[in-house]
């Protein structure tokens, strides 16, 4: 294991019969760091994560979880992690006391250490409802707080947020991400897997993976620089054009990249000779005006490699 990793994946293989779903990944993610884990369905990342949790055994290569690996045993691993379900995991039929006092009595924790410890999460969301409240009471953003208290019950050194937003007001995601930056800087490991581009932005380091492979790995300017080396534009129609005549940029010499945003387009040039040969007829047709790319251009370019 690499000396400041807490996380650490290496020439990770999961096959089922003849299909491999993760295909020889190896990375490393340290303490305290925001890790994001992106990729279309499909892509190996629900598998991967099962085997970080201790949930799978891979079939070849290891894992290291805080030190621990399969060779230690699952329920080793499970202790030094906490997972959070992108769907809310935690019963609605029961108060928020009462899922809390469930999940401690799972977790076998000792009464004092867990009354200490509910008292610091709940502090940490700063949950201001009674014990009593019925969680199918709370709204959507409380819920997933109370969760992400759950799964930090029994103070695992590494936490794994699946889809955490899911559903959530963009008030309550912002709530729920300043949450997730103390955890990380109280020195937790946190991995996330998000559809949200700009929660993905706010993570240090992110990875693609595509068709069970790990294909980029690299923080959100990294990615942008290395995925986009050409120049960006913006496209934004001066007229109305046919779907066909829109679609036919996608494979035009001039463009090596050209993605629908909303009702604009992103473009990439590819090559600044061809560039100055089309522009003078395409700014007929368009107002153009360059950009940084965004990452959803780079995930677009990189996970369903369109191109």
């Amino acid at each position: 294991m690499s000396e400041a990793a807490v996380v650490e994946a290496r020439g990770l293989v999961v096959r089922y019969g003849d299909f491999t779903a993760v295909d020889r990944i190896s990375f490393a993610v340290g303490r305290g760091e925001i890790f994001g884990f992106l990729g279309a369905n499909g892509a190996g990342k629900t598998t991967t994560i099962r085997v970080l949790c201790g949930l799978l055994p891979p079939s070849e290569g290891g894992v290291s979880m805080a030190g621990v690996g399969y060779e230690q045993g699952e329920r080793a691993i499970k202790e030094k992690v906490g997972y959070m379900s992108q769907r809310f995991t935690l019963y609605n039929d029961l108060t928020v006391g009462e899922n809390l006092d469930f999940i401690a009595s799972l977790r076998k924790l000792e009464p004092a250490a867990y009354r200490r410890r509910r008292r610091e999460l709940l502090e940490l969301i700063a949950f201001d409802k009674p014990m009593s409240a019925m969680v199918r009471d709370l709204s959507g953003g409380i819920k997933q707080q109370v969760s992400l208290a759950a799964a930090l019950l029994h103070d695992p050194e590494i936490v794994f947020l699946d889809e955490p937003t899911a559903g959530v007001t963009p008030v309550g995601r912002e709530r729920f991400w300043g949450l997730i930056r103390r955890v990380a800087g109280g020195g937790k490991t946190v991995f996330v897997t998000t559809h949200y581009m700009d929660e993905a932005e706010q993570c240090g380091r992110v990875a693609l993976m595509r068709e069970g492979r790990l294909v980029a790995l690299d923080s959100p300017a990294g990615l942008k620089k290395t995925v986009f080396p050409e120049p960006v534009f913006e496209f934004d129609p001066i007229g109305r054009l046919s779907f066909d005549k829109l679609s036919a940029y996608k494979t035009h010499e001039a463009f090596s990249f050209f993605e629908s945003y909303g009702p604009r387009f992103h473009a990439a040039a590819a090559s600044p000779e061809l560039w100055a040969a089309w522009a003078p007829r395409l700014e007929k047709l368009f107002r153009i005006r360059p950009i940084a790319p965004s990452l959803e251009d780079v995930f677009i370019r990189v996970v369903e490699a369109r191109r």
